[in-house]
């Protein structure tokens, strides 16, 4: 069972790896993997701030949680799982960027986008669908780009919104 998944992960890879040569899609996907950086999150964190909507200050304090919680879960995973990224475990495969660090499981792009759009869907439920669309295109655009395997992806997606989850669950 556990091959077969693997080697679905790996074909799946392999598939969107294929898309390394479409200069516009790569700049697409760059563009897109850029937005997951953390940049945004702590402009969004100022501006919902700024703005003062409903439950602006509790929306800031769980996602400062959630990211605490997070941090170090991934770091931790990540240099205990020691999964090589694809763009060096597979012969052949692309890169269109260089990763931060060596490993790729869990995706820390897509764990933190998660964590991101579980914190906005918790407190804005309206904006729950496009937050949670913006995080997967996320970890979409880190298989893409030839950094991930999928199943990085799903783990971080699960990783930021268990983050998420219990950031909600401790009192403020």
């Amino acid at each position: 069972m556990l091959l077969t998944l693997l080697t679905f992960d790996k074909t799946l890879f392999l598939w969107c790896n294929r898309f390394q040569h479409q200069p516009v899609l790569m700049r697409f996907f760059r563009l897109v993997s850029r937005t997951g950086d953390g940049y945004l999150y702590a402009l969004l964190a100022v501006l919902v701030w700024w703005a003062k909507p409903a439950h602006a200050s509790d929306f800031v304090i769980t996602g400062l949680l959630a990211f605490l919680i997070e941090i170090p879960l991934f770091i931790t995973l990540k240099k205990s799982i020691r999964r090589d990224r694809p763009c060096v475990g597979i012969e052949g495969a692309l890169s269109t960027i260089v990763p931060a660090d060596k490993f790729s499981l869990p995706s820390g792009h897509s764990a933190a986008a998660f964590v991101m759009a579980g914190v906005i869907a918790g407190f804005y439920p309206l904006l729950a669908l496009p937050a949670l669309l913006w995080a997967g295109l996320i970890g979409v655009s880190r298989v893409m780009l030839g950094v991930h395997y999928p199943s990085d992806i799903i783990a971080g997606a699960a990783l930021g919104l268990s983050c998420a989850l219990l950031a909600f669950s401790l009192p403020l």
